[in-house]
């Protein structure tokens, strides 16, 4: 039995994409804003791409937020993707305002010092991952994923830092926590390598069900 992934639709990130990388390692992909059906899930997934106070905004409205967080604390597998992995964190500083996240993992996103570079920062960057991890089993130390973003986060227990990548300055581009999962780059934009992570992902969400 392939295992429900529920990529939660808020109205932002490539969602679509994301559904059509899931179904194609194995997994039994719901786009869904329905409460009950991400309840049900064996694993949650929250895509985004865009402004962190808006994707927190329309999270909130739908009741969403709270679903997530409740999902997560039940020990079920969750991975947050680009924008998606940012609202696992405490708060954003994106615009100058401080605005909540899921509160998940401790810490701030801030914007890339990236010097002289372009921002935002747009294209494949190696990731080097600083210690093994079930979401990453399968992948080399280091490895080539896309990237499309401005922030990234800065998490205050060096424990979660998952994987690290370059760009103007070394940001934090994967985190774990036991069951929670986040990447700054986008999986479904990263041919192998990308679908490989999902496959672990899924993988994680088999053992749920099992």
């Amino acid at each position: 039995m392939r295992p429900t992934v529920a990529i939660v639709d808020y109205g932002m990130g490539n969602r679509r994409s994301v559904e059509k990388a899931f179904d194609h390692v194995g997994a039994r992909p719901l786009l869904t804003a329905d409460p009950d059906e991400i309840r049900a899930a064996d694993g949650v997934v929250v895509p985004g791409v865009g402004a962190f106070p808006r994707a927190m905004e329309l999270l909130r409205e739908r009741g969403l937020d709270e679903v997530v967080r409740e999902r997560a604390e039940s020990g079920v597998p969750l991975l947050g993707i680009c924008l998606g992995m940012q609202l696992l964190f405490e708060r954003s500083v994106e615009g100058g305002e401080p605005c909540e996240g899921l509160g998940l993992l401790g810490g701030d996103v801030r914007p890339l010092a990236a010097g002289d570079l372009r921002i935002p920062h747009i294209g494949w960057n190696v990731v080097r991952f600083e210690r093994a991890c079930r979401l990453t089993a399968g992948l080399p130390g280091e490895t080539a994923f896309y990237h499309v973003h401005s922030l990234a986060p800065c998490p205050s227990d060096p424990d979660d830092v998952l994987g690290t990548a370059e760009y103007g300055e070394r940001f934090v581009s994967a985190v774990a926590r036991e069951n929670v999962f986040g990447v700054q780059f986008h999986p479904e934009k990263s041919s192998r390598a990308g679908l490989r992570l999902l496959a672990g992902f899924t993988a994680a969400c088999e053992r749920v069900l099992a």
